[in-house]
């Protein structure tokens, strides 16, 4: 296919690295199993169809949003975000207040429970934890995230609401229809 290509930049020039001593021409291995996973992605996002993917990320976003709000009436944790209508749909990010430490809340999520929480990024690091609701996840997914870190406020003694992940799955049974 590179032969026909229009769009050749250096690095996806593959002709330099036609021949039997191709290495030497550059420092490094294209990443071309990148490139598969890319194509299976697109594959998978035409299949569901983009309208489904961004409703699915709305649903799912709302109900990591709901189980928040729930925990929040803790007073220790709570949106990054405070106007509703400017969530994002892709990723909750949870503030964590009162002395609390969002890292003790990884490290148990993590090795306890084997699920990997986002870490707070640039003047929120140490200050929160993330939960991304987008690309290949599903309720299922969203709701077992949920319940590992219901599970870890409780271990930890952490203040929050009770119920986050009922109301979570309260509102998808709501809005997902059959």
């Amino acid at each position: 296919m590179h032969k026909t290509a229009t769009l050749r930049t250096p690095y996806w020039d593959w002709t330099e690295r036609d021949g039997a001593e191709h290495y030497r021409k550059y420092a490094g291995t294209a990443p071309v199993h990148l490139l598969f996973a890319l194509r299976q992605a697109v594959d998978m996002l035409f299949e569901e169809k983009l309208d489904n993917v961004f409703l699915r990320h709305r649903l799912l976003g709302e109900a990591v949003r709901r189980a928040v709000a729930v925990w929040a009436e803790g007073q220790v944790l709570g949106f990054n975000i405070a106007e509703p209508g400017e969530r994002s749909d892709t990723v909750t990010t949870v503030m964590m207040g009162g002395g609390y430490e969002p890292a003790a809340l990884h490290r148990y999520c993590k090795e306890k429970c084997g699920v990997v929480l986002g870490v707070g990024i640039g003047d929120l690091q140490g200050q929160a934890f993330r939960i991304a609701h987008m690309g290949h996840i599903n309720a299922p997914m969203i709701l077992g995230t949920l319940g590992v870190v219901e599970v870890g406020l409780n271990a930890l003694d952490i203040p929050h609401g009770r119920g986050g992940v009922e109301a979570a799955i309260e509102w998808l049974g709501e809005t997902v229809t059959p």
